[in-house]
């Protein structure tokens, strides 16, 4: 685990934080780790992986599919654009 340091936090916003952490039932701390957490990961939010599985599902797409595509793909590096 990370661990982080909140500096020049106001002592208003820490007397809400133990407020609100004692209405959760929790220490400051783990207010704070469940606040960043819904901060940066909100239900509902786009699951690449979740949503690739289902593509793969929805229109049959076999592990043949993707070494077909892998083999006739081009793999050499896309010449850079010129702007002259």
């Amino acid at each position: 685990m990370v661990a982080v340091t909140i500096r020049n936090l106001s002592e208003e916003a820490h007397r809400a934080l133990k407020v609100r952490a004692a209405q959760h039932n929790r220490s400051a701390e783990a207010e704070m780790r469940a606040i960043l957490e819904a901060a940066v990961r909100p239900e509902g939010r786009l699951l690449l992986g979740t949503t690739l599985r289902e593509i793969g599902q929805k229109y049959d797409i076999t592990n043949a599919d993707i070494e077909a595509i892998e083999q006739v793909r081009d793999t050499r590096p896309a010449e850079p654009m010129k702007f002259e």
